[in-house]
């Protein structure tokens, strides 16, 4: 059997966690944590085998994602951020595919795909421009995801709004320095980028209506059911995976911190039931966070692959099952360490940064619960969610 990405990433589990502390400090991953994912292929997980991926089903993705998370936050969170855009590019036009890897199929891609920017038609493809936060891993990256708004000939907005994903060489955009200034995943480096009146071609775009519902990677011809997977359950599985992956972290700390640890009072913590019930309950609730993911990502992959495409609905209750798994798992960490005692708030102690980093992660816009937990409700009692923002989380 082949080695698989989580085993090499297990077997340097110890260089991982040693490098979180040096992570947060440059505010970016470090060059050798960097490495540690290219030499175990995390970011090609999800790539075509034709441009030298590995092609694996999501899960396992997941699965690797989770694992890395849990024992550094800000290498799972580039893990599985920058490790989901390989998906998006499979059904990408074959000329910038092979743009992006066709010297090196190592080359990653950075996002963020909120429409920050206003692409402009003009002969041959658009004139771009916007700013944009929080693209991960952005220093690592040579090429960039990045969601636009359709523009007019003067740039202006059209109606009814129409989004796209536009891909950009590191040559057409910014990385603005000293823009990650945050209290948790601050190794993640998801700096600010500024495009200036860049001109994209149109093979270099994907329109987001097609993205969102697979219906890109069908007209692409693609047959493997990983990628005719809707982009609103692939995109959030390496995000979610990374918090629930940091949960599970913190929870490893916080045992191995508890063993020995005697309470003021002069009570061990061995002999403590109520800490000892928190630690099981959360270890529960965090196990279920992760079955839930894993589950969800398992089923909606059966699905297309015996040809079904998913419904709204069925979207809408995949990602009710997706947010609802990380504010579990980050809810159920929150119980146990505010039983750590206040010298896991001290900054050499790894409980607090896995603490920060969880918290700033639920804070991701798909991890938001309302619009997702409104339109899932309606399609449910099998009532029509309204048109415009509410649904495009889903």
């Amino acid at each position: 059997m082949a080695n698989r990405a989580l085993d090499t990433i297990m077997e340097r589990a110890d260089q991982i966690r040693e490098l979180g502390p040096a992570n947060e400090k440059l505010g970016r991953l470090d060059d050798k944590a960097a490495t540690v994912l290219r030499d175990a292929g995390v970011v090609r997980l999800l790539q075509p085998e034709a441009h030298g991926g590995l092609e694996v089903h999501p899960r396992e993705f997941a699965e690797t994602v989770l694992g890395i998370a849990s024992l550094d936050g800000s290498t799972g969170w580039i893990a599985g951020i920058v490790g989901v855009h390989p998906w998006e590019m499979a059904y990408a036009d074959p000329k910038v595919r092979e743009e992006v890897w066709g010297e090196d199929p190592d080359t990653w891609i950075a996002s963020p795909y909120a429409p920050m920017g206003i692409a402009r038609p003009v002969d041959g493809g658009y004139v771009f421009n916007g700013r944009w936060q929080f693209s991960s891993g952005t220093d690592h990256c040579d090429w960039i995801f990045l969601g636009g708004m359709l523009g007019d000939e003067e740039g202006a907005m059209v109606q009814p709004p129409q989004s796209l994903h536009l891909i950009l060489p590191r040559s057409d955009y910014e990385i603005v320095e000293d823009s990650w200034n945050v209290a948790g995943l601050q190794g993640t480096g998801s700096k600010d980028i500024i495009v200036k009146d860049a001109f994209v071609p149109t093979y270099r775009t994907l329109e987001y209506s097609k993205v969102v519902d697979g219906s890109a990677a069908r007209e692409a011809g693609l047959t493997n059911p990983s990628y005719l997977m809707p982009f609103s359950c692939v995109f959030p599985l390496g995000i979610s995976a990374a918090v629930i992956g940091i949960a599970e972290g913190a929870l490893h700390h916080h045992m191995a911190y508890q063993r020995n640890r005697v309470q003021i009072t002069g009570t061990k913590i061995k002999d403590d039931p109520y800490v000892l019930y928190a630690i099981s309950e959360a270890a529960e609730e965090i196990k279920a966070s992760r079955t839930a993911l894993l589950d969800n990502c398992s089923r909606t992959y059966d699905m297309v692959a015996a040809g079904h495409v998913p419904t709204f609905a069925e979207r809408a209750a995949g990602r009710r099952t997706q947010v609802r798994a990380a504010w579990r798992a980050v809810q159920a960490m929150n119980e146990i360490v505010v039983r750590s005692g206040g010298n896991a708030m001290r900054t050499d102690n790894p409980i607090q940064r896995f603490w920060r980093d969880a918290h700033v992660g639920l804070a991701h816009a798909i991890h938001v619960p309302g619009s997702v937990y409104h339109v899932s409700a309606l399609t449910d009692l099998d009532i029509e969610p309204p048109q415009g923002p509410m649904r495009s989380m889903i």
